[in-house]
This record gives structure tokens, C-alpha cells and sequence, in this order.
């Protein structure tokens, strides 16, 4: 017999192929309780002949699951950096006053654990020409290479995400290629209700990616910006060299009031034309994934986090090593106030203030040395290592 119920039922229950199928032939034959399929040949008339399968997203934390930094901080905009969320760079150019929050939220559309919350709390409406305020997740170049960007068989790439805010606005998505110096831009739109868009941008025959662990693409969200990028002409989903005049043109202002809010989840970049549906990981898998870029050994108080060696009376030295190798040799962070840290050993706990040397800094260890501030110790002697202090931290940074 020929019927596609039969393969919804090979599927599973809950199964979901998210492409346009043609059955063929499906026969089956009975012996007993058993069923055998002699023949099942579908055709993907939908996606291109892309995969449909397991790692489609090229976003890293893409249902912002992840936050090692911190779950929420305030008054973002006077400089750039990571602050929530991983792998989400909030970036500032010009002299905006505008501030916001980021937080990991728990507002988040159907299937959804958390969002990435920008909420505005100093209005900025007299804007400079060469202000701007975006969002970027950036891309090594060795992770791009099936995009076949440069060559004539350069592949359409489709962003997708959802987002809401407190009332309409419209923003812009740019792909910035910074091997080449080229992008592409297209609108969307936000209402007031959680909405999925979708953006394919076509391929690029121009400026191949560099094959290396260096940074190659920016995925951009520009939120806010003056003249200088808003007072050209919008043209969508076309690739050359940037004219910041063009690069924001048309959108709003997230500082325009204290009322504004975004929302980000199911951040989804994927090889082809179509968007397929969110690609779920487990939170050990993202999490494993963006320690590549960034691992939070330790926070917080009476924290252990390793071992370690007197190797003078007043000298203490330990290697830490990472959970994953990281994309380059990192920089190293650390909390600093008076006892911060302490290292147990001889039946005693000696106190001490930060780590005063970071060396063999590699992607899969570092060693640190810190001066025991004056405590005696036997050279030789294991010493267990772990915070005092709730402000006490060390982080391990390889972000692009």
C-alpha cells in the first residue's frame, strides 16, 4: 500500500519534518507482529538539499540559556563588552547618554526558557550623529567555511529569531563581513507580542572567509544610532562595501523612552533559504560551547575551585585547568579586596587578597601564583584552594 500516514507513524510520535515531502512508494509487507519496509524514497522539496537534521544553527546559546557573567546589570551603554548573556556582545559608538538593564529573562514565547532583556532606564532623544547601540554574536572564520562565501556557489544563509518589545519599533540586522569589509543589511519589525522573524540574505560571491579561529562575521542588531548611519538610503538584502550612512536607516531609537523594552530568543543562523524550526540543545551542551569563549571558574563565596602547592613558604602557585579548550589563549580576571581567597593546609586556612601572577597562559590551562601575604607555609605542601568572599571571582576570557 502507498499512504503518507505511514510515515508519520515511521516517524515517531511527535515527530516533525519540517520540509515539503513527496512518499513514493511505501510497501509493507505482514508477517506476524513485525513489519517490513521494502521501499521509502522522499524527496526534500523544500530546503534545498539541506541537512534537516542536528546542528543546522550556527548560533552558539541561541535560546540565551547560558548567563555565567551575571543574570542581570545595569546601566549598560557608557562602554562595550559581555555583561549577561553569553555570547552576546552589547557594542556603543559616539557619546550616547542612553542606559539600559540586560537581563536573562523568563519572558520567553512557547518552548522557550529565557530571553535576553534589554530594558531602557535613561531616555537619550538629543542624538549625536555618530552614536549607535548594537547587539553583535560574532563568528570565527574556520566556523563559516560552508557558506562558500567568494566563489560562485556562495549559499543564501537565513537568520531567524524572536522578539518583542513594549510597543512597535523597527530595527535592522546587519551581516558585517570584516575579512573583506562588505555587509548586508534588512529591516524587521517589533510589536508588543512575541513574534518569530525571518531573514535570508543572499550568498556573497565576493571576499571568502578566512579559514581560522579569528573573528570573520559579525551578526549585528543595531537598536539605536544618529545620522552618521541613518541619513543614506535603505537598500535590503544586497552585499557591498559599507556606506555607514545606509547601514541603520529607518529604524527607532530603543532610547527614545524609559518605556522601551527588547526581548531576544531562538537566535538561528542557518545554511539556505528557509528557517527551519529552532534548534534546541541541552543547557550542558550550550554551556560546554560558550566556555570555548568564556569559563567562570569561580564566584561567589566559600567556593573551592582547585589545588595547589606551596612552592616557597610564602608562595603558592596552582594550575587551573579549563573544562574545554578554549578558542586562544585566554586573559585572566580575578577578584581583589582584602581576603578574598584562602588556601587550607598544615590544619590552617591562609588568607590573601588576589592572584598576583597569571603565566603559561594556554587554551587549556593557566597557572597562577599569588605571594601568601606574609603566612607561612612548608614548601612542598599541598594546599586546597577556594574563595572568602561573595565578591571573589575568576574569569577566563578567549571571546572574539
Amino acid at each position: 500500500m502507498t499512504r503518507a500516514s505511514d510515515l508519520a507513524r515511521l516517524m515517531g510520535a511527535g515527530g516533525t519534518l519540517n520540509a515539503a515531502l513527496s512518499v513514493d512508494t511505501i510497501s509493507e509487507k505482514t508477517s506476524g507482529s513485525g513489519v517490513t519496509i521494502d521501499s521509502l524514497n522522499i524527496k526534500d522539496s523544500g530546503i534545498g538539499g539541506q541537512q534537516i537534521g542536528g546542528r543546522r544553527n550556527m548560533v552558539i546559546n541561541g535560546g540565551m540559556q547560558c548567563s555565567q557573567r551575571s543574570t542581570s546589570v545595569t546601566g549598560i551603554g557608557g562602554s562595550s563588552g559581555y555583561f549577561t548573556v553569553d555570547r552576546i556582545q552589547h557594542t556603543f559608538g559616539g557619546s550616547t547618554s542612553g542606559r539600559y538593564t540586560s537581563s536573562q529573562s523568563t519572558d520567553a514565547p512557547s518552548g522557550f526558557g529565557n530571553s535576553l532583556k534589554l530594558d531602557c532606564t535613561t531616555a537619550d532623544t538629543s542624538i549625536a550623529a555618530t552614536e549607535n547601540a548594537r547587539l553583535f554574536y560574532l563568528f570565527e572564520g574556520q566556523d563559516l567555511q560552508q557558506l562558500k562565501k567568494g566563489t560562485s556557489d556562495a549559499e543564501k544563509v537565513t537568520v531567524s529569531f524572536y522578539v518583542k518589545g513594549n510597543a512597535n519599533a523597527t530595527y535592522m540586522v546587519e551581516l558585517y563581513d570584516g575579512d573583506n569589509n562588505r555587509h548586508n543589511t534588512q529591516q524587521f519589525a517589533v510589536t508588543s507580542s512575541w513574534n518569530r522573524i525571518s531573514l535570508t540574505f543572499d550568498g556573497d560571491t565576493t571576499g571568502a572567509f578566512d579559514n581560522d579561529n579569528a573573528l570573520s562575521l559579525y551578526l549585528s542588531f543595531w537598536l539605536h544610532a544618529g545620522s552618521t548611519y541613518t541619513s543614506g538610503t535603505y537598500t535590503a538584502n544586497t552585499w557591498a562595501s559599507p556606506t555607514n550612512s545606509n547601514r541603520a536607516v529607518g529604524i527607532s531609537s530603543f532610547f527614545d523612552s524609559t518605556d522601551r523594552t527588547f526581548f531576544l530568543t531562538g537566535l538561528q543562523m542557518e545554511v539556505g533559504s528557509q528557517a527551519t524550526p529552532f534548534e534546541h540543545r541541552s543547557f550542558g551542551e550550550e554551556l560546554g560551547l560558550c566556555q570555548r569563549y568564556f569559563y567562570q571558574a569561580v564566584s561567589g563565596n566559600a567556593q573551592a575551585f582547585g589545588m595547589g602547592a606551596y612552592y616557597a613558604t610564602s608562595l603558592i602557585t596552582m594550575v587551573l585547568d579549563f573544562p574545554t579548550t578554549m578558542r586562544a589563549a585566554p586573559s585572566v580576571a580575578v577578584g581583589t579586596g582584602t581576603g578574598y581567597y584562602v588556601g587550607y593546609s598544615n590544619g590552617q586556612g591562609d588568607s590573601f587578597d588576589t592572584w598576583d601572577n597569571v603565566q603559561r597562559a594556554n587554551p587549556n590551562y593557566v597557572a597562577l601564583d599569588v605571594t601568601d601575604d606574609g603566612a607561612s607555609g612548608t614548601a612542598g605542601n599541598g594546599v586546597a584552594l577556594a574563595t572568602n568572599n561573595a565578591s571573589a571571582f575568576i574569569n577566563v576570557d578567549a571571546e572574539l
